[in-house]
């Protein structure tokens, strides 16, 4: 095995990272970093730096003529992977630069996948098709230990093309003995071997060497979770080669020391990083220039609890029932799986007095966050906004530090209660697409619903199903009494010993399903749709397309309890029960979620675990056992939905998380839960700054470069979530966007969940919800006066090249019959 290349006590050798927009890109930094010791530095393929703004407060950019000046102080580059075709321009940006420098301005060059690909078309390499796209599978790599696969012991890797490049030879001719031939102008270094349908075999070109200039090129992934190590070595040898390469040809690394960053940061963090002041007072304030209440509300608090044992049988529905919490505004995130054994059901929260919660809300293009306070003591609305200065100032900024200013140390009580007070509510996936490209978001949307509505929660209850207690949680003005506790304490085991059990089942009628309107989606369009996320993966545009579909239910006003939309929620409930449950009714919306996908988890010392969920299989009689739906699952193309996502979830957490703190404890596990088996992936990051995580090669997010990144730091960087995108995120998105009409997403996938004082947070993904929106109504039906309620659900699934329509089709609909059977039988 190839060992890395010696240590100097010179300079550590530095390589240049060309970003081709891949979501992978992080991944391949943080292991060139770990491996080779080199400084990595990014730019991106059309010129951008990393981290650094221009006057207008837009990533600056490198002319043509300062990119090629500048290679002269980098040992090597590495021409990374991406979305699209080597052929076109725009996809390869930069990369065509380096293969036609002059030969006294050469220097070594790794080509990776898309990287490859452009190598060998500027050489007159043949881009073809492959019969049958990669992505996401893992291939034997064959090579015969030459060259920078000298001594490096067998190994297999992580394929993610549709496109391959031949050079010189066609696959139908290809033999055994002839495919290491050099041609005119390379040297093949690895193959893989496909076998088609039609058993017939495909070679397909993964490594070579330019016979003449100081350049390599791999076409498999070398950084992804499912590569071996073996692969590893490659890496090494390349870097050896490299370094003798420029000792040989009297090549030294010149010019100043360049400052741009090592990783490639989400974009709502790179402006952020560039505007280093700290917040000013003068920044809170209207855009009158009045001092806000923001400031200063809450932010001398002391954190209070009462432990009450749960009796026998009480949950969630029961206490919030017995509170009268049925109505008005509402945050519950609802453990309602927890009655099942359900590992990840483990607490319960309801927010309390949310109507006199200060809530924080931002739409996408805004260039102010809206807070509304508590109501003034003549019952009035108060409501403030917050500039955002032309965008110099980022929502997240204004979100952290009103959090930085009211947060508690970890450990700072003795309660083991999961959330003691914070921020709770949601994020929508529009958000999500802001925070990759502002213009993903059209500026006319047609309504002014907020994309972020989280309100600072001092008031709650949590629910511990495991120890069978309930915490009574106040953070109360520093000083003074808890008369709240008291009361709020005696009130809770008076209703307890008085309740009646809840019952949120309905059998619902013929009858009432003539008052409803439901319209599901066409299943010829969808099938249509699927064929259309094909043709752009087969074209090497994307490696898997999240498609997703709305139904629209109409329905006539509830004006009483039992077809509320408590009611609905409790039927939900009560047949899908789920560890990531809620029903809220904040910001003019209202949800109701049974989600079994936890997006991220963060506890209090800047651990951040994520388990994105790709795979599942309901239990049946055929399938009722783990070894049974391991044997269903643990095939290629759920794997590769999974693997794909995976790969992309470790991109965004080394983001903000840096160098060689992203680890995957499990990888594709089948877990039982109470109706389905799923494959998750457990990916764990640790921020930098805490728990003794010194920072490396990430950048504090917001106004201060001494403080720690924060939960919502994590939670900004990731969204929206990969598991409802596909990869690469960038690309993916935007053909989505196309595919499904530009029809919005809204709360459907995006998040839920919260971040309390300690920076301890939990948020889930917005699937198998319905939800609606108080401004949007339909028409009155026949013999109806008041306008109807408009009610939506989303469904989907991962498209990849091995899908088909119809499975695909199957897959929504049968995702789609759970909520839409609840909202039929209780609305």
């Amino acid at each position: 095995m190839a060992t890395g290349p010696e240590p100097s006590a010179k300079q550590p050798k530095r390589i240049l990272f060309i970003d081709a927009y891949d979501s992978f890109t992080n991944n391949i930094v943080s292991l060139l970093r770990t491996l080779l010791g080199a400084e990595i530095f990014v730019i991106r393929i059309d010129l951008s730096v990393i981290d650094r703004l221009d006057e207008n407060d837009v990533p600056a950019r490198w002319t043509e003529q300062e990119f090629l000046d500048n290679l002269s102080q980098f040992d090597a580059v590495v021409c990374g992977p991406g979305p699209g075709s080597p052929l076109n321009p725009e996809d390869v940006g930069a990369f065509n630069l380096l293969w036609s420098l002059p030969e006294h301005r050469q220097l070594p060059v790794l080509g990776i996948c898309l990287g490859f690909q452009s190598l060998l078309a500027a050489h007159g390499g043949a881009v073809r098709r492959l019969k049958r796209g990669l992505h996401g599978m893992v291939r034997e790599i064959e090579h015969q230990g030459e060259d920078i696969f000298r001594e490096v012991p067998p190994f297999k890797a992580t394929l993610y093309h549709s496109l391959c490049v031949d050079i010189g030879q066609y696959s139908d001719e290809w033999q055994e003995k002839n495919r290491w031939n050099p041609t005119s102008q390379f040297a093949p270094l690895a193959w893989a071997t496909e076998f088609r349908d039609d058993g017939r075999r495909e070679q397909v070109l993964q490594g070579v060497r330019h016979l003449r200039k100081p350049f390599w090129g791999l076409q498999y992934h070398p950084e992804s979770v499912c590569t071996e190590k073996n692969a590893h070595g490659v890496l090494i040898n390349w870097f050896k080669a490299a370094l003798q390469w420029n000792k040989n040809h009297g090549r030294h690394v010149q010019g100043p020391l360049l400052e741009i960053q090592t990783l490639s940061p989400p974009n709502h963090l790179e402006s952020a990083a560039a505007h280093k002041e700290r917040l000013s007072e003068d920044w809170w304030s209207t855009s009158h220039g009045e001092a806000t209440s923001l400031r200063d509300f809450a932010k001398s608090a002391e954190y209070t609890h009462k432990a009450i044992p749960l009796p026998q049988g009480v949950g969630v529905p029961e206490i919030v029932e017995a509170l009268g919490l049925t109505d008005g505004e509402s945050v519950i995130l609802d453990s309602s799986s927890s009655k099942n054994g359900d590992a990840l059901a483990l607490n319960s929260i309801i927010a309390l007095e949310v109507e006199e919660a200060l809530r924080v809300e931002y739409k996408v293009l805004d260039d102010f966050v809206t807070v509304r306070l508590p109501c003034t003591a003549e019952g009035k609305d108060k409501t403030e906004t917050v500039s955002l200065e032309n965008g110099t100032v980022k929502v997240w900024e204004i979100i952290s530090n009103f959090w930085e200013r009211r947060s508690y140390p970890s450990g700072f009580d003795q309660s083991n209660s999961a959330f003691k007070g914070g921020f709770m509510g949601f994020i929508t996936y529009e958000m999500g697409l802001h925070g990759l490209e502002k213009k993903m978001v059209p500026e006319d949307r047609g309504h002014a619903r907020p994309d972020i509505c989280l309100a600072w929660v001092t008031k709650s209850i949590v629910l511990d199903h495991r120890a069978g207690v309930a915490y009574v949680q106040n953070l109360k003005t520093r000083g003074s009494n808890d008369q709240w506790l008291d009361r709020m304490t005696e009130r809770i085991q008076q209703c307890l010993s008085q309740r009646v059990p809840s019952n949120g089942h309905s059998n619902g009628n013929a009858v009432q399903h003539k008052r409803l309107n439901i319209t599901t989606p066409q299943p010829d369009r969808y099938e249509e749709q699927v064929r259309v996320c094909q043709d752009f993966i087969a074209a090497g545009e994307s490696y898997e397309l999240c498609l997703t579909s709305q139904t629209t239910m109409e329905r006539p006003r509830s004006r009483n309890n039992e077809r509320s939309p408590w009611h609905i929620y409790q039927t939900l409930r009560s047949r899908q029960p789920a560890p990531f449950g809620s029903f809220i009714r904040l910001g003019g919306a209202t949800m109701l979620s049974c989600s079994p996908e936890r997006f991220m988890r963060h506890d209090s010392n800047g651990l951040c675990s994520m388990r994105p969920m790709k795979g599942t299989v309901r239990k049946s009689e055929a399938v009722s056992t783990l070894a049974q739906a391991e044997k269903i699952l643990h095939v290629p193309k759920e794997v590769a939905e999974n693997l794909m996502i995976v790969d992309l979830v470790r991109h965004d957490l080394h983001g903000v998380c840096g160098v060689g703190h992203v680890t995957v404890p499990d990888l594709m596990k089948v877990e039982e839960y109470a109706t389905v088996f799923q494959m998750i992936t457990v990916i764990n990051g640790q921020l930098p700054g805490r728990n003794g995580n010194k920072p490396h090669g990430a950048r504090r997010s917001s106004f201060d470069s001494h403080c720690p990144y924060t939960g919502l730091d994590a939670l900004a960087a990731a969204l929206p979530p990969g598991s409802m995108t596909g990869a690469p995120k960038k690309r993916s998105c935007e053909l989505l966007q196309v595919i499904e009409g530009h029809h919005e997403r809204s709360l459907y996938s995006g998040v839920v969940g919260y971040m309390d004082v300690t920076g301890a947070g939990d948020w889930s993904v917005t699937i198998r919800t319905m939800f609606r929106w108080d401004d949007e109504e339909a028409p009155a039906g026949e013999g109806e006066i008041e306008p109807r309620e408009v009610w939506r659900i989303g469904a989907g699934g991962a498209v990849t090249i091995l899908s088909t329509p119809e499975g695909e089709r199957d897959e929504m609909f049968t995702k789609l019959a759970g909520p839409m059977g609840v909202f039929r039988d209780a609305a």
